[in-house]
């Protein structure tokens, strides 16, 4: 059943639990989804997908992820076709074997570290949320609770403490340095700015929907009073704990770090903000910024030059993501031992078909590249050079 790398990072598993932030319209649907699955089960029994050694996936735990992921692709108008679904269950399906025979192998130490790593990962989910009552009726659109989704995120994290433990991969300084050198762009931090903003939402944080027009209206007005308190001298971060509705930065004083979208826009903000942030001189205040998120005063901290990023600073962070890369290769060998000693079966007719196929075309894939690599004429070794003869 190896037919599909798999990546066991944070991001990649939680995927597969965290409801999805959309209108309260999808969510009626998910929840409606989500209470026929139910039905289902109870009127005609709850079948087994997956079964091996301590392993028992049931149709209704399938489903209740499926309905996740799609709902969270309805949000942003991504639709699934009869066959992307099934192909949508198999990855699904796999995912949640993994994960399962990873935690079969873990030790009273992997589960200790595994939780300890999900309630850090629930902290920064609650805060995205906004409120516990918000991630609550997040969580109810799909069927969970916070309990539940707590021992998922505690079940993902401990897959990952024994896949770290069992593969073992140790990067070097010297493997860490050799990258180093190799990847000189992959260390160039553009310029950046470090500002403080306070954030009024125009928009229902559990919902998403739009707030109506005098709501719009009544935070505008706060706005403009906040501004002109700001720059009459009151404390900023203190403006920041009692005003913001920018849950994340709250506790930091409304502080972003972050390039222009143009240097790196995995980290941009958004338009109108980066332009009012890049256009202002240290400790300047900003006018009302009107972004999709809401209304923003920000203040400039600093500006800071482009640089290279030494070795120093970033080795730790260097050696753990060359450790996550080897992992990951290592990974679906090791998961396929896995599920033969656990006896792992497919037993839904059109996902294990479906894995079948995909089988037999990786293992075609795998021949074809084997034979390319031994067609490959092997490069030539310089010669070592003779030392001169003395005269």
């Amino acid at each position: 059943m190896n037919h599909k790398k798999i990546k066991l990072l944070a991001a990649a598993m939680l995927a597969v639990w965290l409801p999805a932030m959309v209108g309260s319209a999808a969510d009626t649907n998910t929840s409606s989804a989500k209470k026929t699955t139910d039905k289902i089960a109870e009127l005609f029994g709850d079948a087994t997908v997956a079964k091996g050694v301590n392993l028992d996936i049931k149709r209704s735990q399938l489903d209740s992820a499926t309905i996740s992921i799609k709902a969270n692709a309805a949000a942003q108008n991504k639709t699934y076709t009869p066959d992307q679904t099934t192909l949508l269950e198999l990855q699904i399906l796999e995912r949640m074997i993994q994960i399962q025979l990873l935690v079969n192998k873990a030790t009273d130490a992997d589960r200790a570290k595994g939780k300890e790593t999900a309630a850090k990962q629930f902290e920064v989910i609650l805060q995205r949320a906004g409120s516990e009552e918000a991630l609550a009726r997040q969580l109810k659109s799909v069927g969970l609770n916070a309990d539940e989704l707590r021992v998922k995120m505690a079940d993902e994290a401990t897959a990952q403490t024994v896949a770290d433990r069992e593969l073992n991969v140790v990067v070097s300084e010297d493997e860490a340095k050799k990258y180093y050198d190799e990847h000189p762009a992959s260390f160039e931090e553009p310029e950046m700015v470090r500002a403080s903003h306070i954030l009024l939402t125009t928009f229902d944080t559990a919902t998403r929907a739009q707030l109506p027009d005098d709501q719009k209206q009544a935070k505008r007005k706060l706005a403009d009073d906040l501004l002109k308190r700001a720059r009459a001298g009151e404390d900023f971060a203190k403006l920041v704990k009692d005003y913001t509705e920018d849950s994340g930065s709250r506790e930091t004083g409304g502080e972003y770090k972050f390039p222009r979208a143009s240097a790196d826009p995995r980290r941009a903000m958004q338009p109108e903000f980066e332009s009012a942030a890049f256009a202002l001189y240290t400790n300047q205040i900003s006018d009302v910024v009107t972004t999709t998120f809401g209304y923003h005063i920000i203040k400039l901290s600093e500006k800071i030059p482009a640089r290279k990023l030494p070795l120093t600073e970033v080795s730790t962070a260097l050696k753990d993501g060359l450790k996550r890369q080897q992992t990951e290769k290592l990974l679906p060998d090791y998961i396929e031992k896995m599920e033969k000693d656990a006896k792992v079966e497919i037993l839904d007719e059109k996902l294990k078909k479906l894995a079948d196929t995909l089988d037999v075309a990786k293992a075609e894939q795998k021949k074809a590249d084997a034979k390319k690599a031994a067609e490959k004429p092997e490069e030539k070794q310089p010669e070592a050079k003779k030392p001169e003869e003395k005269k």
